[in-house]
């Protein structure tokens, strides 16, 4: 069985992608890159262009999780 990711969000090129595990968050932070033949692929390696993006992706990552701890059960 595939799980669904608890948020998902998108920075030009980087996708932070955050899992709920029963209460503990983790943070995927991948870069999307096409190939010569034209087909999308994922690393997380990351050029110097894109530095600020897997920062901002990773703050706002953080501050979801945080509203999640946050939030009334």
């Amino acid at each position: 069985m595939t799980k669904t990711p608890a948020y998902k969000f998108r920075l030009g090129l980087i996708t932070a992608t955050i899992w709920d595990n029963d209460g503990f968050y983790s943070v995927d932070i991948a870069r999307s890159y096409k190939d010569d033949e034209g087909h999308w692929h994922s690393t997380t390696s990351y050029s110097h262009a894109d530095l600020l993006n897997v920062a901002k992706c990773a703050e706002r990552a953080e501050n979801w999780i945080a509203r999640q701890a946050n939030a009334p059960k």
